[in-house]
């Protein structure tokens, strides 16, 4: 997962299409100088500037586009929650689009239909974010639009209770999805209690019971310049939207910076029998390390095992065996943690075998490595990577969590090397730690009586 995009689609991230943002036509207004500027680094994809405040605008100019994405990235999601607060994050992704000081959510709906303009917002473990896009002649007001969203919302308590209805309905949509049930049940597998192995969603409990107190609270503590990335690319010019942008944040509060402390690898297996179900959904995995970490060998490793039709995962469990109607193998990697995931989805009657050749895969591929599926594995994340690059919003996320990790945005070139340089060496090594530190497996569906113990010994560790 070179980007740090995650492939699966489970409530990790939570994203709220159609029914959310808006924003607002300002007045065009002269550019100003911008004295809140601190300083600006610029490398073969972006120009970071960094306000006084703490502010980070990257900006990535497109000009063979004629449009303009702007998105602001806050550094506050689900793993920054206490478990009484758990699903605030989203909620308050939810209501930034109610209502600020000026504009009530009519006009903010107006404001951005008016541009034409496509908005987005998501909520995810690491991050809230917000986005716009549309000609690129209104990037500025994107980002004044934006950030009185994200600044001065007033959550209003009328436009409070009926959101919460809305994300209730939402949580039963989560709720009755096997394979996100058994996303939920696998991060739990994983790091117990820790806040990372809770939904972005919350808790039916929590959403019941949050107060516009909380949430009014809740974005003074967490939205500070520290943790804001405001990224604009397409066809704009370069100073003209950084003084829109610092005019739009450059007297945020700085605040710190929002850090948790990364958690320590549980293991061991979960399960939920769901009525209703005829399949079993499956999820197996193991801890890799974090961004900061050395997790190139493991990103491979997730696409060699099970990324393509001819990976071995696909090949013989799905080709040759016909025991799964889908499988996937990826490399969640966050600043935080990493996860090697296996996804599939089974008959029940088949689930002993699937665990069995899933172990003997593994296995064989701590042993030895297919130059062939090497090759082939380097080339897959160096296209999904480039394509990733190739896509505006895509880009500035990847751009954002760099500069929550790293305090920059590391180049293509940078990423292609790191993956260009991965041998069968690092590959073998990515495998026997997995192996060796026994897996987390979490199931849910139709599951029969006693296959989860079965499978989990299967995957166990050495140790175990």
């Amino acid at each position: 997962m070179l980007g740090c995009l995650p492939k699966r689609g489970d409530d990790r991230s939570v994203r709220c299409r159609g029914g959310h943002f808006r924003g607002r036509r300002a007045e065009r207004r002269p550019l100003i100088d911008v004295p809140r500027i601190a300083g600006r680094a610029g490398d073969a994809d972006a120009a970071v500037t960094t306000l006084d405040n703490g502010v980070r605008v990257a900006v990535f100019r497109l000009p063979h586009l004629a449009t303009a994405a702007v998105s602001v990235f806050v550094r506050s999601g689900s793993q920054h929650e206490s478990a009484r607060l758990n699903g605030i994050s989203h909620f308050i992704e939810h209501m930034a689009f109610k209502g600020t000081r000026t504009r009530d959510c009519q006009q903010i709906n107006l404001d951005a239909e008016r541009l034409g303009a496509e908005v987005n917002a998501h909520t995810d473990k690491n991050h809230t974010a917000f986005h716009m896009r549309g000609m690129a002649g209104d990037a500025g007001s994107f980002l004044r639009m934006l950030g009185d969203i994200v600044r001065h919302g007033t959550f209003p308590e009328a436009e409070l209770e009926r959101e919460r209805q809305v994300i209730l309905h939402e949580t039963t949509e989560d709720e009755d999805d096997a394979m996100a049930t058994a996303f939920r049940l696998f991060d739990r597998a994983c790091y117990g209690e820790h806040a990372v192995a809770r939904p972005v969603i919350g808790s039916r409990s929590n959403i019941r019971r949050f107060t516009r107190a909380e949430l009014v609270a809740y974005v003074q503590r967490q939205y500070t310049g520290a943790n804001v990335v405001v990224g604009i690319a397409g066809k704009v010019d370069v100073d003209r939207v950084v003084a829109e942008a610092s005019t739009a944040f450059g007297d945020m509060t700085r605040g710190s910076d929002n850090r948790v402390a990364a958690p320590d690898y549980v293991g061991g297996v979960r399960a939920r029998r769901m009525a209703g179900c005829s399949q079993a959904h499956v999820v197996v995995g193991f801890p890799i390390p974090g961004l900061l970490g050395e997790h190139q060998g493991a990103v491979v490793a997730a696409a060699l095992f099970g990324e393509g039709m001819s990976s071995p995962l696909l090949d013989r469990i799905r080709e040759r065996r016909g025991l799964v109607y889908h499988a996937d193998c990826s490399a969640d990697v966050t600043d935080l943690c990493g996860q090697f995931v296996i996804e599939a989805s089974t008959g029940p009657e088949h689930l002993d075998e699937y665990f069995a050749e899933v172990a003997r895969l593994l296995r064989e591929h701590a042993a030895a490595t297919d130059p062939v599926g090497l090759e082939r594995a380097r080339n897959q994340i160096m296209v999904r990577s480039l394509c990733a690059q190739e896509v505006p919003s895509q880009r500035m996320e990847i751009a954002a969590l760099d500069l929550f990790a790293f305090d920059r945005v590391r180049s293509r070139d940078e990423l292609m090397a790191g993956i260009a340089a991965v041998g069968p060496a690092e590959v073998r090594d990515a495998f026997a730690r997995m192996v060796g530190a026994g897996a987390a497996v979490a199931l849910a569906g139709k599951i029969p009586s006693g296959v989860e113990e079965r499978g989990a010994r299967l995957l166990a560790g050495r140790g175990a």
